[in-house]
């Protein structure tokens, strides 16, 4: 019994640590493209889909508006999502600069509302490019321009761009953001690896053509998440080679961490519920061997109470564990100019480790909250 748990357990940290090994190689593999285009040619459509976020959609606008673009490249189109609050009226008092607001009316319940704003928001565009965001994030002015110069520079379909946290008020949000810049690095590793796999809805662009081409979330649209790395995974399959990620400061886009467990729980149901819809079963079973890990590691620490054995393959596991993933995020905390997170990692791990095997347990199967809704 002990000789079979250890194998197990040695096999799953082993093929863990190698997985971490990929990710560090794919980081570093991502080629820093430098600003080089003078003349912008690329038409632009900016698409946001909001629902009862009257607090801060200004806040998003006035950094879109401020964008060095020329203006008569871009279009802004912003989807108010049945809206209970003063998000419509706040969204239409851009209109004389340039903000076009599209009301989604639909009489029959959807679990897929955020993709069909965005489809709708696209069937209007007459952009070329569609770059997606949030409607509670904040860019930088070169936001935009460096995403274009890196699209037209390097003949791509899709571009997707760094996403963190900021404005963090608590040790636990900045936790998240720490866990949340390890999502983010998975990501542009895989695509730096040559395999892009997962990226993230709040900085995405790509091609409208190739949007149509590849039918759009026909397929996806019975999950209500999604709308970013299942397309990219459609994008993928159907162009291989042609998306990329931009390591590109001025690209990074700003957004918050959920102020509480409840809230922070019900995102990342929401993010697993899209594990089902993977295509690759190479990363469906990656991502498996992740949480078999993180199961052995749990399973090994309740042992050590009964058998002090258990606790030292725990303990070989965690900082094995801990190791590498500093080694791994150091270089993508840095990036994002917040590489003092690394300390967190002590106490990140073990919240990590628990709330996974939890997620690998229910985000698949059970209702969720999001946007005032109740979806599975």
């Amino acid at each position: 019994m002990i000789a079979t748990l250890s194998i197990i357990s040695l096999l799953l940290t082993g093929l863990y640590l190698l997985l971490v090994i990929y990710l560090i190689k794919g980081w570093f593999d991502i080629k820093v493209i430098p600003f080089t285009i003078a003349d912008f040619n690329t038409k632009v459509t900016i698409l946001i889909a909001a629902r009862n976020e009257a607090e801060r959609i200004h806040l998003t606008i006035e950094d879109i508006l401020a964008q060095e673009y020329p203006k008569h490249l871009l279009e802004v189109i912003i989807v108010d999502d049945h809206s209970t609050d003063d998000t419509a009226a706040i969204i239409a008092s851009y209109a004389d600069q340039g903000i076009t607001l599209m009301k989604l009316n639909e009489d029959k319940p959807l679990n897929s509302y955020k993709k069909k704003a965005i489809t709708e928001a696209i069937r209007r565009s007459s952009g070329d490019l569609m770059v997606a965001t949030d409607a509670d994030c904040r860019m930088g002015s070169k936001w935009l321009s460096t995403i274009v110069n890196y699209y037209q520079s390097q003949n791509l379909v899709m571009v997707s761009a760094p996403v963190t946290f900021f404005e963090e008020k608590s040790v636990f949000e900045l936790m998240q953001t720490l866990e949340f810049s390890f999502l983010i690095g998975i990501g542009a590793a895989f695509i730096g690896n040559g395999r892009a796999s997962t990226c993230n809805g709040a900085n995405l662009a790509y091609r409208k053509d190739v949007f149509n081409d590849v039918g759009g979330f026909t397929g996806i649209d019975d999950v209500a998440s999604g709308d970013d790395e299942l397309l990219l995974q459609k994008v993928a399959v159907r162009y291989p080679g042609k998306i990329g990620f931009l390591k590109q400061t001025d690209a990074i886009v700003y957004t918050h961490a959920k102020p509480n467990l409840k809230e922070f729980l019900q995102q990342r149901k929401r993010w697993a519920s899209k594990f089902t819809k993977y295509k690759d079963k190479k990363i469906v079973a990656i991502g498996m061997c992740f949480w078999l890990f993180n199961v052995s590691i749990l399973l090994n620490a309740c042992l050590g109470f009964y058998d002090v054995y258990f606790f030292k393959l725990f303990l070989t596991q965690f900082l094995l564990k801990y190791l590498f993933e500093a080694i791994y995020l150091l270089p993508v905390t840095n990036f994002f100019k917040r590489g003092y997170l690394v300390s967190l990692l002590i106490i990140t791990i073990p919240a990590h480790v628990i709330y996974l095997i939890m997620m690998g347990l229910v985000g698949s199967n059970k209702k969720y909250q999001w946007k005032g809704r109740e979806v599975k």
